[in-house]
This record gives C-alpha cells, sequence and structure tokens, in this order.
C-alpha cells in the first residue's frame, strides 16, 4: 500500500497528507513539491500560477502527529505566503483508519484587516474496499479564511490501485460558508510512484461555482512530491 499512499500524497498537494498519510520509520519525516496550480478545494491559491510547497512532520507514539506545511499564494495582494501548523490523531477504529485534529491556516504579509488567518478542526475516516479505499471527511472551521464566520466542508473520496504504481482517485466535496457562497468541488486523477519516495500525479478539479471567476473554473493540475 505504500506506492498507493505516495501517488495520493501527490495528488493532495496539501499539508492533509504529510506525515499523518505517509508511515516513516523515523518520528521525522519530510515532504517537499511543485505544482502547476494550488489547488484547494477545487480554488486556486496561486491565481493560475505555480506552486513549490514542503512541510515537516513528527510522530508523537504509535497514533499522534504534529507538522508544519508552507506553499506560496498569490490573492492578488501582498500575502506571499501559507503556512499551517496542524497535530492530531490516527487511531484504528475496526476497520476503519480515522484522523482527528486542528489545522491553523495562517498568511504571511497578509493585508491589515484581511482576517485571512483562522483555525479548522478535521475528522476523517477511510476503510478498505477490496484493494481500493473509500473515504470521508468532516471539516469545521469557527471563523473561516476572510472572517466570514463559520464554515463546514464534507467530503468522500475512494482511491483504488490500476498497478503496483499506477493508482486512480477522486473526491466530491461541499463548501458551506456562513451568510452562502456554497459550491460544490469535485476531483479525479491519476497518480504514479516513480519509486518509495517521489511520486507524479495528474488531477482535474472543478467547481460548480461560477461566481468564483477563473480561480473556480475547471483546470488540470500536474504535481511532483518527494516524501522522506
Amino acid at each position: 500500500m505504500k506506492t498507493l499512499k505516495l501517488t495520493l500524497l501527490a495528488a493532495a498537494a496539501t499539508f492533509a497528507m504529510g506525515g499523518a498519510a505517509v508511515a516513516q520509520e523515523s518520528p521525522v519525516s519530510f515532504n517537499l513539491g511543485v505544482a502547476s496550480d494550488y489547488v484547494y478545494r477545487g480554488v486556486s491559491q496561486t491565481d493560475g500560477g505555480p506552486q513549490v510547497f514542503g512541510g515537516v512532520d513528527l510522530a508523537i507514539g504509535e497514533m499522534g502527529y504534529a507538522g508544519i506545511w508552507a506553499s506560496n499564494v498569490d490573492f492578488g495582494d501582498s500575502t506571499k505566503a501559507e503556512v499551517d501548523f496542524y497535530a492530531g490523531v490516527t487511531p484504528t477504529i475496526g476497520i476503519a483508519s480515522t484522523d482527528f485534529g486542528v489545522v491553523y491556516y495562517s498568511y504571511v504579509d497578509a493585508p491589515s484587516g484581511s482576517d485571512y488567518n483562522f483555525w479548522e478542526f478535521y475528522a476523517s475516516a477511510t476503510v478498505p474496499a477490496g484493494p481500493a479505499e473509500i473515504g470521508a471527511a468532516i471539516n469545521y472551521s469557527p471563523e473561516f479564511f476572510g472572517g466570514i464566520g463559520d464554515a463546514f466542508y464534507y467530503e468522500v473520496n475512494a482511491a483504488a490501485p490500476l498497478t503496483e504504481r499506477l493508482s486512480l482517485s477522486g473526491a466530491v466535496g461541499r463548501q458551506e460558508l456562513d451568510g452562502g457562497g456554497d459550491y460544490t468541488t469535485w476531483n479525479l486523477g491519476l497518480g504514479f510512484a516513480i519509486n518509495d519516495t517521489i511520486g507524479v500525479d495528474v488531477r482535474y478539479h472543478d467547481t460548480d461555482d461560477k461566481s468564483l471567476g477563473k480561480i473556480g473554473e475547471g483546470r488540470l493540475v500536474a504535481s511532483l512530491t518527494a516524501s522522506f
């Protein structure tokens, strides 16, 4: 399953698939990568431009973890980067692999009064389905990005190996925002594990919210990720 999880890491290009997703023998693990775009829940965070990202994860005991992850962003203002701090636990409950945690999203050089920084709590579970995996997740923020109030994000996802190193994965999510602006997002892509450290992913993302403009339009994203 390591190659499947490595390709999922390449697919994610986000903190949430860091050390919590890819188990390492060392208590400290790292991930680095580049992508043609940084897409978060269907929305480009780099205005359609390229992304460079990386993170460090620390395993705590048998189930705990903590880490930091960073990426460049482009919001059309002075904001230069996103830096996420997170911690959680990953207990196994029956056949389900679960993940419960909290993340703090912070933004470097964000404009005064932008209220970009926010907390989010998350819970997810994944179960085997033959050689594949299916999962669901829920995220909650009491004060979401931009200070717009509370927000929920719900997702169902699945991944299946096609060969020893090639996998197919996808997800459908729903972002619900206090005061309106709710939208649905989905992605589907192929990941390939070049070896036990490096994975590539090609993925299509889209949303049903045309009010987002070009940052919410459908797009194909390629990424290359190394975890060690």
